[in-house]
């Protein structure tokens, strides 16, 4: 690669200046491994939950999914019976979560007297990119990467935050779980404040497996919890680096954290144990672009 230049830079981006190539941990030069549908955008009967597109019915949730023109953040069934055989087939194919819940629940996510015949497919407020279509910008940037890894983050909120954080620091993408987590919804587009239509999500049915990709990649994972010996500001940013954060309350998940290579932790010196996961991110993030900046990698950008 050549004509190497940060988004970070100031001036023309990218088609001028050169400046040294990505570099791995070992100083070698960074490079990946090579309808017709009934919907519905309405809220829960009660006022509650996340409003947003929702598709309903057995005809029109099956076409949507043969088509491929959604992006499905979970299909609620009421029970797994041969009607639903066709929707459970191509919903496992294609990797999205499916969930049994009581009829109740599905009735408050369509109009009141719509029939969603045992079925309503949740629709993403964004379609998800996948791991290579990351790695591929990245290189095509000429960039080092810069990931995150979430780890069960269940609050619309705080995922909507930290995508806002990450798109302001210069993160390439995040990585989130098929299952276990909060999905694109529009409280997340919301709360992020535009700035997930400028975020790279992927999604992944298994986070240890990523990191162990990634790590096959040259990219460092870090993970960062409370029970880390070192503080966040001594591991070194510069190079190719994963960072991971667990989901509220219950932190990075063992096996996940026994696939980093390396842990940190964010020092309290007040009452409370620990911060909001969007606040840790934001502190260990912006860390990382002072590193990349005082290496000369990235300009600071200004905050509001």
């Amino acid at each position: 690669m050549s004509g190497y230049k940060s988004r970070f830079s100031k001036g023309p981006k990218r088609d001028s200046g050169k400046t040294s190539q990505p570099q791995t941990k070992s100083g070698k030069t960074w490079r990946p491994k090579e309808l017709s549908s009934k919907t519905v955008r309405t809220g829960p009967r009660d006022g509650s939950g996340d409003p947003g597109e929702r598709i309903c019915g057995i005809h029109a949730v099956t076409e949507a999914l043969r088509a491929k023109t959604r992006s499905f953040v979970k299909i609620l069934l009421t029970h797994r019976d041969r009607q639903f055989s066709k929707i459970i087939q191509l919903a496992k194919s294609q990797g999205i979560p499916l969930a049994i819940e009581p009829r109740q629940h599905l009735d408050r996510f369509v109009l009141r007297g719509e029939n969603h015949q045992g079925v309503v497919g949740l629709v993403a407020a964004k379609s998800y990119d996948t791991e290579e279509d990351i790695l591929s910008r990245v290189s095509r940037l000429q960039e080092t990467p810069l990931l995150l890894a979430l780890d069960g983050v269940e609050d619309p909120q705080n995922l909507g935050a930290i995508i806002r954080i990450a798109e302001a620091a210069g993160v390439h993408g995040i990585f989130i779980p098929d299952r276990r987590s909060v999905g694109l919804t529009s409280t997340v587009a919301r709360t992020s404040a535009g700035a997930l239509e400028h975020m790279s999500v992927a999604r992944c049915s298994n986070i240890g497996k990523l990191i162990k990709r990634l790590q096959a990649d040259g990219i460092l994972a870090v993970a960062f919890h409370p029970g880390a010996d070192q503080s966040y500001d001594k591991v070194e940013m510069n190079g190719p680096i994963l960072l991971v954060f667990g989901g509220e309350g219950k932190g990075v998940r063992p096996g996940v954290l026994q696939k980093c290579e390396n842990h940190a932790k964010i020092p309290m010196h007040g009452q409370v144990e620990s911060l909001n996961v969007s606040a840790s991110v934001a502190v260990v993030v912006f860390e990382a672009v002072r590193q990349r900046r005082k290496e000369g990698k990235a300009d600071l950008i200004e905050l509001e």
